[in-house]
């Protein structure tokens, strides 16, 4: 992980997750090393002549968004004087300042800001670095455009999300049209955040609006972060797994390692040898490499013996999708890009193209849903065999020791709650990126719909994070349940299983009630909540990390 308290320098090093999330949760500090008002120059002093033959009453080529419209308003006509530039720009963030829906959370403005301001200091927009400084200065300051959720599309970049923003970073719409902003947690006009924090907001010049608004970092930022949950995820959902495969009297043989080197899969592979780590030195896992099973035949149900078969292509898939957000993070996605090196048969250097068109996110957010769905889909399975007398090998119905047979519920409901959860993934994860609805007189004819698919795929994230935190809450529970049946102690259980079992009773839920062992019925939500907190933390499977790094 990053050092938090070290600033995280636009222009020395590549943006990676870890430092994305760093900034957009933790608060770190952005700052800006001197190379990048360098890499900026070239193109910005390209473009600078442009304007300079404009001012000279010279006939210059139309430069899109410069000296033109937008979309299918492009070919209308080259507007002749260089005042009409830098009023376009303010235009373009006035109009498209129209988002709806509920505010996003602080988190993904904070890593848009970041993913833009690195786009932009990539040198290809041919705009001046106070655009960056300015992001940064807010970054820095903590000033929060408020963003509305509905809007982008994926292509031609998240212009209305990002106008939302640049609606605060810029004057484009004076004191009165300036947007909002939490500052402090405070919600204020943007002018008042950014007065507030003492920042100037920025006076726009030819193509940078443009440049602020034509990318796709709204929605790299939101599948970013799913993707850094969605690992964290994972880690949590072998542990869980783990735990439950031992509170089942799992076999060990689905685990040894040269059955999964037969299948030759690496991330099979990986989470193989991770299971084995958990479960070692459980007397409740019956067999391994070395010691035959003593019940036959030693073949446990699919959400047991098919762990590395289900989570295994999940981690490759993570693994991959790691590669193209982080690609995405240090890309330059505006349009048209400015490349000054093109050869001199060629006098206009701006090229346009389509690095706004948010594909490559799309997928990213629908794998994403898909495999973490999986996740949820395969855990469930296992909770609905915990609740199981006629499944669960010799567990009380409901993981609930009643003195009443049928008095208390125990874990039933959680199970319907995981249950429904997991439904509600199974329609989120349908993929966006199939869709399209084609917008701007048909002059952008395919969209990504990458926003919708990064919506989807946080709230995927969220839901499976409640239904691996009820693993937990319920493995523990069975696992005291079979060490009392058996006549055993918590050192008799996987040093891992045994760690996550004392951190989660030493927890405590919002209402301040600890994490404990349940006889009788309970108000579960507060405790369901908190295991979810504890799981989107990192916590639980840290500890259990831990645990196996003393062994």
């Amino acid at each position: 992980m990053p050092d938090t308290q070290t600033p995280f320098e636009l222009g020395s090093d590549l943006l990676r997750l870890e430092d994305l999330v760093s900034v957009a949760r933790q608060g770190r500090r952005v700052g800006i090393a001197p190379v990048v008002a360098e890499r900026m120059r070239a193109s910005a002093e390209w473009l600078g002549s442009v304007m300079d033959a404009m001012d000279g009453s010279h006939e210059v080529l139309p430069v899109y968004g410069v000296n033109t419209g937008f979309g299918s308003l492009a070919g209308r006509a080259a507007f002749p004087v260089r005042g009409d530039a830098a009023e376009l720009s303010r235009r373009l963030v006035v109009s498209n300042a129209s988002g709806v829906g509920r505010s996003v959370d602080e988190e993904v403005v904070r890593a848009t800001m970041l993913i833009r301001a690195v786009s932009l200091a990539e040198g290809h927009s041919a705009v001046d670095i106070r655009l960056v400084e300015v992001l940064v200065a807010m970054l820095n300051a903590g000033v929060h455009p408020v963003v509305p959720e509905y809007g982008s599309l994926g292509a031609s970049g998240d212009l209305i999300p990002l106008a939302h923003i640049a609606l605060v970073a810029t004057d484009s719409g004076g004191a009165d049209e300036s947007g909002w902003a939490r500052l402090d947690g405070e919600l204020l006009s943007g002018a008042d955040a950014m007065r507030a924090a003492r920042i100037d907001r920025v006076s726009l010049k030819e193509k940078e609006g443009l440049a602020l608004l034509n990318g796709t970092s709204f929605s790299c930022a939101q599948v970013a972060l799913a993707l850094a949950d969605a690992e964290n995820l994972l880690g949590n959902a072998q542990v869980a797994a783990a735990m439950s495969i031992e509170a089942l009297l799992g076999f060990g043989d689905a685990f040894i390692e040269e059955l999964h080197a037969a299948r030759r899969q690496p991330g099979q592979i990986a989470v193989a040898a991770r299971m084995r780590e958990l479960l070692t030195g459980s007397a409740l896992v019956n067999g391994d490499r070395a010691t035959d099973p003593s019940r036959q035949p030693p073949q446990d149900a699919y959400s047991l013996r098919c762990v590395p078969q289900v989570l295994g292509p999940i981690a490759d898939t993570l693994g991959f999708l790691r590669g193209v957000v982080e690609n995405e993070l240090n890309a330059a996605t505006d349009n048209p890009l400015v490349f000054p090196g093109l050869p001199a048969s060629r006098s206009l250097k701006a090229v346009s193209g389509g690095n706004f068109h948010g594909e490559y996110l799309a997928f990213t957010a629908d794998f994403i849903s898909i495999a973490v769905t999986e996740i949820g889909n395969i855990a469930e399975r296992r909770l609905f065999r915990l609740d199981d007398g006629t499944l669960n090998r010799g567990l009380p119905d409901m993981l609930i020791d009643s003195q009443q047979v049928g008095m208390d519920c125990g874990y039933m409901l959680p199970q319907y709650l995981a249950a429904a959860l997991v439904s509600d993934c199974k329609t989120l994860a349908h993929p966006d990126s199939v869709d399209s609805i084609p917008t701007c007189a048909n002059q952008e004819d395919h969209v990504s719909m990458a926003n919708n698919a990064g919506r989807h795929a946080r709230q995927v994230v969220a839901n499976i994070e409640a239904v691996v935190g009820i693993e937990y809450l319920m493995a523990a529970q069975a696992l005291e349940l079979r060490l009392g049946i058996m006549g055993l102690v918590d050192d008799d259980l996987a040093p891992a299983s045994a760690a996550a079992l004392r951190f989660l009773r030493s927890s405590r839920s919002a209402d301040g009630r600890e994490l404990d062992h349940i006889t009788e019925d309970v108000v579960l939500y507060p405790r369901v909540q908190r295991a979810q907190e504890l799981v989107r933390d990192g916590s639980i499977l840290a500890t259990a990390t831990a645990a196996l790094a003393r062994t």
